[in-house]
């Protein structure tokens, strides 16, 4: 685990030229793994002004940088927070699996101050009809130190649910796109960590995913595989 700089906060408060030349030395790409560590020092620190300039980069690891400061700025701007749900939703389109990933980081650091707020971001995304915007909801809400009470593993089994109907709603040309295998991908674990928040409730929702459809089958049998899930089956 790479280990942050003890002036880390200094150097993220800098000119925008320092900053982003600080990011881009220390992103950890290309590489298997960008820095996390640094990502998550991002999204407390970055002053907003740059945070806003780096959601516009080109460079991946920058405007993954910009992004999940949207979850800090969900309460700084409260009173124009439409604009901000705005912006995670266009983001959580985005063609870069970092930056959509950093949507989800952004909505589960929301759901740690505002778990109510995060319940409605989440029910606002599963609204639309797109299935990266469908991902974001079910990656933000499974996220197991977000769903410890039964009534938030509630949250996430419907959300699993709802995702699901989504992607078997679409047609078999819309299935095949690469949109719809990423939110199929996310429902693959997603499941598994909303029915081990709660297996009592969780388990018999799970168990009743039955039908010949493809994808669903598909989902069911990774969920399966997982280790959380596996012991409780």
């Amino acid at each position: 685990m790479p280990k942050l700089d003890l002036d880390v906060a200094e150097r993220l408060a800098g000119d925008y030229a320092a900053v982003t030349a600080y990011l881009r030395r220390n992103s950890g790409l290309p590489g298997p793994r960008s820095n996390l560590e640094l990502l998550s020092a991002a999204a407390e620190l970055l002053p907003g002004d740059h945070a806003r300039r780096l959601r516009t980069e080109a460079e991946e690891y920058l405007r993954c940088c910009g992004v999940i400061t949207l979850g800090r700025e969900y309460f700084d701007r409260a009173d124009d927070r439409p604009a901000v749900v705005a912006e995670l939703t266009g983001f959580a389109a985005d063609d870069s699996w970092r930056v959509r990933e950093s949507v989800a980081m952004a909505g589960q650091r929301i759901g740690d101050h505002d778990f109510e707020g995060l319940v409605g971001l989440v029910w606002g995304w599963l609204d639309l009809p797109d299935p990266l915007v469908a991902r974001a909801a079910v990656a933000a809400i499974c996220e197991p130190r977000l769903i410890r009470r039964p009534e938030a593993a509630a949250v996430a089994l419907s959300a699993c649910a709802r995702a699901t109907e989504l992607l078997l709603a679409l047609p078999p040309e819309a299935r095949r796109l690469a949109a719809a295998r990423t939110l199929r991908q996310a429902l693959g674990y997603c499941w598994s960590v909303a029915v081990a928040a709660d297996p009592s409730a969780g388990l018999p929702v799970f168990t009743g995913l039955t039908g010949p459809d493809p994808d669903l089958a598909w989902i069911v049998r990774t969920n399966r595989s997982k280790a959380r899930l596996a012991k409780l089956l």
